[in-house]
């Protein structure tokens, strides 16, 4: 539980970090802005949302493989 949750912070600075960044340097307007910073936040919480859920049907699966008796 302790990789999920330090894999989260780690997405969770990168998208302060990226956000800070985009205020930093694409700088064109308020509306243009805020359009920046929802495309940032969006990014990164899709890819958080697609590690997470890869991370944790890895960890407990749904579907159990089943040993067939021939084999």
């Amino acid at each position: 539980m302790a990789f999920f949750l330090t894999t989260t912070a780690i997405f969770f600075a990168a998208g302060l970090i990226a956000s800070v960044l985009v205020l930093l340097f694409f700088n064109r307007g308020a509306s243009t802005n805020l359009l920046h910073l929802t495309l940032v936040i969006t990014t990164t919480v899709c890819c958080w949302m697609m590690w997470a859920i890869v991370y944790l049907a890895q960890l407990k699966p749904l579907i159990v493989p089943v040993l067939s008796e021939g084999e």
